[in-house]
């Protein structure tokens, strides 16, 4: 029986990849039953909660049920090489994001997955800056203070992040070298655990996207020292850009959608249009933009380029860093 359930499987992924009229038909009628949205990370960061903000619209105007799978491990590993391994149909989506899809590949000698050629683009979902953030109970009220701090007590300040490699990790590297600080970095296995332990106190600080740590900063939990685009956020405008003292200064995240590779272009494109529908919704809109958010749709063609423009981006970055997880 699982024999021939697999052939039938293989047999409507040749006919989709060889028919563009069975793929378009295919296409019309997208989806006829639940689709699953892989989340590399665990619940609590910025890539669950923008998961479920797009998946919760698209269940809307699909009439189907979106199910978000949480499959954290590996920096992001576990959850592209589930996808890429999927079958080409559109029912199995991934959370693509900055660390998965364009750092991994120059942090990683070797990776299971193609950071773009395991994967059909669908669309960006959005980007947003990270937040220097620091427990609510620490001393550090400003960058300087914070500096000054760090260099009063060497090997003493630690920072977290959702990995090695992420583009958290690497804002405190960069952070390190801009500012002439040792800071050790601890990673987490998401953004959501880090969090976790910097509201304990059990870490300095860290450098975290806007949906993660925005309400804990509107709740007190925490206190954000600067953020890491080259101007002020509009969710906090009040903080300053760390760019204000370190002329340049810039690391920013983004999240997208990708599909495994040879999945249909006719599919792909109906997943990209219903995303731009959800991404324009009044109610979606307000919920990114006040965490820090900017909804930024894209076609599955102007995917493609971006994602090649940032790994290309990322990959110097790494370099310079001289970043490793091998």
């Amino acid at each position: 029986m699982k024999q021939s359930h697999a052939a039938a499987a293989l047999a409507l992924c040749a006919a989709l990849t060889l028919s563009p009229h069975l793929a378009a038909a295919a296409a019309a009628a997208f989806p006829t039953k639940p689709v699953r949205l892989i989340v590399p990370y665990p619940p609590g960061g910025g890539n669950d909660t923008i998961a479920r903000v797009i998946g919760g619209r698209l269940s809307e105007i699909w009439s189907q049920q979106m199910i978000i799978d949480n499959r954290p491990g590996a920096n992001g590993i576990v959850a592209c090489e589930i996808t890429a391994a999927a079958a080409p149909d559109g029912y199995t989506l991934l959370v693509a994001n900055v660390a998965t899809n364009a750092i991994n590949g120059s942090l990683y000698k070797k990776l299971p997955y193609e950071p773009i050629k395991s994967y059909a683009p669908v669309s960006l979902l959005g980007s947003t800056a990270n937040f220097l953030v620091v427990p609510a109970a620490s001393p550090a009220t400003s960058v300087a203070s914070l500096v000054a701090m760090a260099k009063k007590q060497p090997g003493k300040t630690t920072y977290g992040s959702n990995g090695i490699g992420s583009s958290q990790h690497l804002a405190g590297v960069m952070f390190n070298t801009a500012f002439g600080i040792d800071a050790l970095h601890i990673p987490y296995k998401g953004t959501g655990p880090a969090i976790v332990a910097l509201v304990a106190n059990q870490i300095s600080m860290s450098f975290a996207n806007s949906l993660a740590v925005v309400p804990h900063i509107q709740a007190g939990r925490l206190r954000a020292l600067g953020v890491t685009s080259l101007k002020r956020s509009n969710a906090l405008p009040e903080v300053p850009a760390i760019a204000e003292s370190s002329p340049g200064f810039s690391a920013t995240s983004w999240w997208g959608i990708v599909a495994p590779a040879r999945t249909p272009k006719a599919i792909t494109e109906t997943i990209s249009a219903a995303i731009r529908q959800g991404l324009d919704s009044p109610q979606v809109k307000e919920q990114l933009h006040r965490q820090g958010v900017e909804p930024r749709p894209m076609t599955p063609a102007e995917f493609l380029t971006f994602m090649e423009e940032e790994l290309a981006r990322w990959s110097k970055v790494v370099k310079a860093s001289g970043a490793t997880a091998d």
